[in-house]
């Protein structure tokens, strides 16, 4: 038997022995760790991009160098560790790593190896633990998701997924996404997002499994049980494995009910509210999803919970803070009344300062008069394990010796232990003690094979909804002959305020379209036109300028293309206040808005005109609900999905795949529904019904016969 002497003393130690249980082998290496180490382990690294070469998403690895040099001038190769990640793994001891763009899987493999070797030799020797935002989708999503450098297998995102009302699909993506994770060196998953679509206008709505509690519950199991078990062949003990990957579902207790669909990033989207009283529902995808598993791994590895103030839902200490900051939500909610003993991790920078409520800067609502270390205790004796986002144990060190002052020594000591155990068990049961290497002409084979990528792409195919299909337009024979407007998209400034310029580009790929199609520009020359579009891009619900003319700040967030007027929303919202206003009711009742993208529904009209008695196909990239009043009876067959290639749409288009996918959600009649209903409850809007008599409600869709009637919808749309 062969076994590493880590810690260099010439002995066996239990932790260093792999025939112990891993429960022991964390607690003996939790005690044998220093103050500092264990203050390390808690830290998760900010965004770290291979090569750190700068530019890029946000723009990571802005900054970084090689040998006191950036990277194009230094000669490193692109495996190599930057100065600044040395440093952190070394002098902050930090063991857990939050990658984002790689150059190949190749390159990710050699710095996994080169990552792994320096930390073997320092110390106890604990591995780094790698992980990913989530890398399979093909269109990116909101928050922190550069994608993946190199060949990954593609899948529709989790949305697209929810549609298949499928279980047994999300679960195949689980372990073949695991595989492939592994393969790049990453043990941990920052994913799934579970939080419950209950909240149509929130701008992270299309990276959840939609607004049903049981159909989200089954697929977060499904998502869980497929990346944490590993096959026979690969496996440890109790599923766990070389093949498995810590799922860290998030955002506890819910995301979702964001009051007017504002998003918690940023100051003025702090708040979730409950006006329907409905938290219960919200914690379902967890309590009764990713901590129920059917696998032998049992529960969801770790948790992450969202940043915003879960508004008056402390019933004990009646505390209006961030969630990771609440005792309630942590110990009372999480770990006493649902018994939860895994990871806890804030999402990244909770502990941050900031400056204005519209800065994407800190995330510390409710603490923002706290410091930084007073930050870092609170969420401590919360009851929470890791800090997401800081690569410096300063902080934690501070909070130790305030909980010293406050507690004594044993007492600290054990809660630093506690937590210790808790993140050396992931490491422990994916096997990195014993082998964190890779192989990197293996991990080229692997990511992206050729298997992987087909079951994706069957995947892409059925999560495609088709919500309307009059006259049977569709399928359509191939080499007719197809007119596709170009997309529009005018200058404007993102979600974390990067600008772009306006353009006009292909609205599908014009070379994969010739293989279905002859492509016109003449409308007249056309047998029939395909317009493809996003659903309505509203706002973030804040406007800076709105502030600067004498309102509040607040506006509508919109899920129609032409100019919306709030009518009907709240006089006085639900929750409000912050250090950086002087004032509570965050109300935009009577404020207009238009969506960003309306030419997109220009596009739809105009073309609609020129073609005549021509069918016209609408295909939605779809990111939220939408109001379909104002294009639908233009459209002889409409298309949903929610992130796929071409090569699918044309596929179905064409009748080579019959489309199969439901509303995992529903499509509001106007937006006064979307007013009137509560941020908490599910299934609570007025649905719209098309000129052919169909309703778009949850569970929703069509294929060649008609209106879906089958097993899925008698399950789940109950």
């Amino acid at each position: 038997m062969a076994f590493k002497d880590l810690n260099k003393n010439g002995k066996l130690d239990p932790y260093e022995d792999w025939r112990l249980p891993v429960e022991d082998r964390a607690k003996d290496l939790a005690g044998r760790m220093s103050v500092e180490q264990i203050a390390g382990l808690m830290l998760y690294s900010s965004h770290q991009a291979i090569p750190s070469a700068g530019g890029g998403f946000m723009p990571i690895g802005m900054g970084a160098t090689y040998g006191g040099k950036p990277y194009a001038e230094s000669g490193a190769r692109a495996g190599d560790l930057s100065d600044q990640q040395a440093k952190f793994l070394t002098d902050d001891n930090v063991r857990h790593v939050l990658i984002t763009t790689v150059e190949s899987p190749a390159v990710a493999a050699q710095w996994n190896n080169n990552a792994q070797a320096l930390v073997e030799g320092k110390g106890l020797g604990i591995p780094v633990n790698t992980s990913s935002d989530p890398r399979h989708n093909s269109v990116p999503f909101a928050e922190f998701n550069a994608g993946s450098g190199g060949k990954i297998s593609m899948w529709p995102g989790s949305l697209g997924i929810a549609a298949t009302f499928d279980p047994e699909v999300m679960r195949k993506f689980g372990q073949i996404a695991s595989v492939e994770y592994r393969a790049l060196g990453i043990a941990t998953a920052l994913s799934p997002q579970i939080d419950l679509a209950t909240e149509p206008r929130w701008s992270r709505f299309n990276g959840t499994m939609g607004e049903d509690p049981s159909l989200a519950a089954d697929m977060a199991r499904a998502y869980v049980d497929g990346f944490q078990t590993s096959e026979p062949g690969f496996e440890i003990s109790g599923g766990w494995g070389y093949h498995s990957v810590n799922a860290m579902v998030k955002h506890w207790p819910g995301g979702g009910p964001e009051e007017g669909g504002r998003d918690g990033h940023f100051g003025y989207g702090a708040y979730a509210v409950y006006p329907g009283n409905d938290l219960r529902d919200n914690l379902k995808p967890f309590t009764e999803g990713a901590f129920r598993l059917q696998g032998p791994t049992g529960c969801a590895a770790a948790v992450m919970p969202y940043y915003t103030i879960s508004f008056n839902q402390d019933t004990t200490n009646h505390e209006n803070v961030g969630n990771s900051y609440s005792s309630y939500i942590i110990s009372d909610l999480l770990r006493g009344q649902y018994k939860y003993d895994g990871v806890v991790c804030t999402d990244w920078g909770v502990t941050g300062d900031v400056s204005g409520i519209e800065k994407f800067e800190g995330k510390c609502w409710g603490a923002e008069k706290l410091t930084v270390a007073q930050r870092h205790y609170k969420i401590i004796m919360a009851g929470v394990d890791q800090f997401g986002g800081n690569n410096d144990k300063g902080p934690v060190l501070e909070a130790y010796q305030m909980g010293v002052k406050d507690h004594g020594e044993q007492f600290m000591r054990s809660r630093f232990e506690q937590s210790a155990v808790r993140l050396l068990k992931n490491i422990f049961r994916t096997g990195l003690f014993e082998n964190p290497y890779l192989d990197p002409e293996e991990s080229m084979k692997v990511v992206g094979n050729p298997d992987f990528m087909q079951a994706g792409y069957e995947a892409q195919l059925k999560s495609v909804v088709m919500l309307k299909n009059s006259g049977k337009t569709l399928p359509l024979k191939k080499m007719l002959t197809v007119y596709i407007p170009k997309r529009y998209t005018p200058a404007g400034r993102n979600w974390f305020g990067m600008e772009s310029k306006e353009k006009w580009t292909d609205a599908m790929n014009p070379e994969v379209v010739a293989k279905y199609f002859r492509i016109t520009d003449k409308p007249q020359e056309a047998d029939f036109a395909i317009v493809s579009i996003a659903s309505p891009s509203g706002g973030s619900g804040y406007s800076v300028d709105d502030r600067k003319a004498g309102g509040n700040g607040y506006v509508p967030i919109t899920l129609q293309y032409g100019k919306y007027k709030a009518e009907y929303a709240r006089a006085v919202s639900i929750a409000g206040g912050s250090p950086m206003e002087d004032f509570t009711n965050r109300s935009y009742k009577g404020k207009a808005a238009t969506a960003w993208n309306e030419y997109d529904m220009k596009m739809v009209l105009e073309t609609r005109a020129k073609m005549g008695a021509k069918p016209v196909i609408v295909i939605i990239d779809d990111s939220n609900p939408m109001v379909f009043s104002e294009i639908e009876k233009s459209a002889g067959a409409i298309l949903v999905h929610f992130g796929v290639q071409d090569q699918a749409l044309l596929d179905i288009l064409t009748g080579a795949s019959e489309p199969s996918a439901l509303l995992p959600f529903q499509m509001p009649a106007n937006m006064k529904t979307v007013e009137e209903q509560n941020e908490d409850v599910p299934r609570d809007m007025k649905c719209y019904t098309d000129s052919d008599g169909n309703t778009y409600d949850f569970g929703f869709g069509l294929n060649w016969q008609g209106v879906i009637s089958d097993q899925r919808v008698a399950k789940y749309k109950k």
